[in-house]
């Protein structure tokens, strides 16, 4: 089973955005990664609502080497729920992944294999109350489609997350500091001259 909103052999690219956009940016992430957590919390909002704005399609590529490093399976558990969010729409699915970011344990903490806190964390999302999406999460239906993901990853040639690139070009996200560049820099760098 592949979730809706998804693009790609096997349905391991999750798309934000128009799906003939004419241009994209590639976002490369693990749910566990702190690096992530705070591109996506500075960032998220402002990459969703260029997408919006038609700027760019967002397409989410998501690891689990964090599961393998920290032990676990926590990221693939989570992009297993994230799946079931896809299904109710892209707004869904940003949403729940800004929820999982805004919650995210330390790296050492293999909270996200939890799937009741999974469902908890999706409570604050209107669209995921609903039966089929629990079921899908509690079910782990998406489970075998978050490890194709998981191996499209392996096989990108990225070795870090996160990585974004808009049209196959880098894009500096996190600063030497290792917090976020500033919503400004990063529409500097993804916005046409």
């Amino acid at each position: 089973m592949i979730p809706a909103n998804t693009r790609g052999p096997g349905g391991v690219i999750v798309r934000y955005g128009d799906t003939d956009a004419a241009h994209v940016l590639s976002v490369y992430a693990d749910l566990r990664c702190p690096y992530c957590k705070r591109m996506e919390l500075a960032l998220g909002a402002v990459m969703e609502r260029a997408a919006d704005e038609g700027g760019f399609a967002v397409d989410h590529h998501f690891g689990t080497f964090i599961d393998d490093a920290a032990g676990g399976s926590g990221s693939l558990e989570a992009l297993a729920a994230l799946g079931a969010a896809a299904d109710e729409g892209q707004k869904p699915f940003m949403h729940y992944l800004r929820a999982l970011y805004a919650d995210q344990p330390s790296e050492d903490v293999d909270a996200f294999a939890d799937r009741d806190n999974l469902l908890r964390l999706a409570g604050g999302i209107e669209a995921l109350h609903g039966d089929t999406f629990r079921q899908k999460v509690m079910e782990r239906t998406y489970l075998p489609w978050a490890a194709q993901v998981s191996a499209a990853f392996g096989t990108s040639g990225v070795r870090s997350t996160p990585t974004v690139l808009i049209d196959r070009t880098p894009v500096p996200v996190i600063n030497a500091m290792g917090y976020a560049v500033t919503p400004e820099a990063f529409l500097a760098e993804v916005t046409p001259p």
